[in-house]
């Protein structure tokens, strides 16, 4: 598959719709190390356009008109220390909803809502884990458990319930 987007972008982008783009670009710059590429104001005060980039990825954002919905994001970052970015989003404004713990893919991570409403997964690789070795680990009470709190935490997040809803993994290895 040949690269078409520009140097320095990459094939999908997200884009994030807040109430405060300008505030939602000072949080990523210091709770994922962001570095800012783009704030254009228009005419009416708002940020008509936003770039951001995050390792290799570059995140488009402006702001939410009136009469438009809320329209909250669902984002990952990889970046190398989850539990010190955890941390720092934290610090900035942001709710942990899911703790940090290890998955069967080799990934340490956990999640988190910004002060707009988005949440991010925050995960590290932590080893290179073979996908038929994943599958396996997915048995283990360890990881098992690990799945089905990320599951409750974000559906409880997203429903408003008290306890989220969770559904062990099929294991077709």
């Amino acid at each position: 598959m040949s690269h078409t987007a520009p140097e320095g972008y990459t094939s999908v982008a997200p884009w994030v719709v807040t109430d405060d783009t300008g505030a939602l670009l000072d949080f990523i710059t210091a709770a994922f190390d962001g570095e800012e590429i783009a704030r254009v104001p228009v005419e009416d005060g708002t940020i008509g356009h936003g770039e951001i980039r995050v390792g290799d990825t570059v995140v488009l954002a402006f702001d939410r008109r009136p009469d438009w919905p809320a329209m909250p994001s669902l984002l990952r970052a990889y970046v190398p220390d989850a539990d010190a970015a955890m941390a720092a989003a934290v610090a900035h404004g942001a709710q942990v909803i899911t703790e940090a713990a290890d998955s069967a893919w080799g990934d340490r991570g956990g999640r988190v809502q910004d002060p707009f409403g988005n949440i991010w997964w925050v995960v590290s690789r932590v080893e290179n884990v073979e996908p038929d070795v994943a599958w396996q680990r997915m048995s283990e009470p360890k990881y098992a458990e690990a799945m089905r709190t990320a599951q409750e935490t974000l559906d409880a997040r997203l429903s408003d319930r008290e306890t989220g809803v969770s559904s062990p993994p099929r294991l077709t290895y």
